[in-house]
């Protein structure tokens, strides 16, 4: 299926992600922090990056803008995958240039679904 590189420092909400994923037949890259989601970014060149947005060292929504101004990785899409989910907090998401919004808790039964507009699906 499609590689796919996930961005979540919290072990559990990751290794939950990672599993449906690769129950779903894609290929899982894991970054912790922000930086290490710009460096995986440039390795791998994934087809799509799941981004929670409360990271250490570099947050969600610096190593999106960062993502964004390198011309080798600006084309790939980048779905929020947060807890930030209050009135606004999508709309925010989406106007700061992110391709898709998924909310923590993550929805177990339609999560790798939700992903099949970013991977051609």
């Amino acid at each position: 299926m499609s590689l796919i590189l996930l961005v979540e420092d919290v072990e559990d909400n990751r290794e939950l992600a990672r599993v449906l994923l690769e129950s779903a037949g894609h290929e899982v890259v894991e970054a912790h922090d922000g930086g290490q989601a710009v460096l995986a970014a440039r390795k791998h060149l994934p087809a799509l990056i799941l981004m929670d947005l409360s990271l250490p060292d570099v947050d969600g929504w610096e190593a999106f803008r960062r993502i964004r101004a390198d011309a080798l990785t600006s084309h790939i899409p980048v779905v929020a995958l947060t807890a930030h989910a209050m009135s606004g907090d999508r709309e925010r998401v989406l106007a700061a240039g992110f391709d898709g919004y998924i909310s923590k808790p993550l929805p177990v039964a339609t999560f790798t679904s939700l992903l099949d507009p970013f991977l051609g699906g």
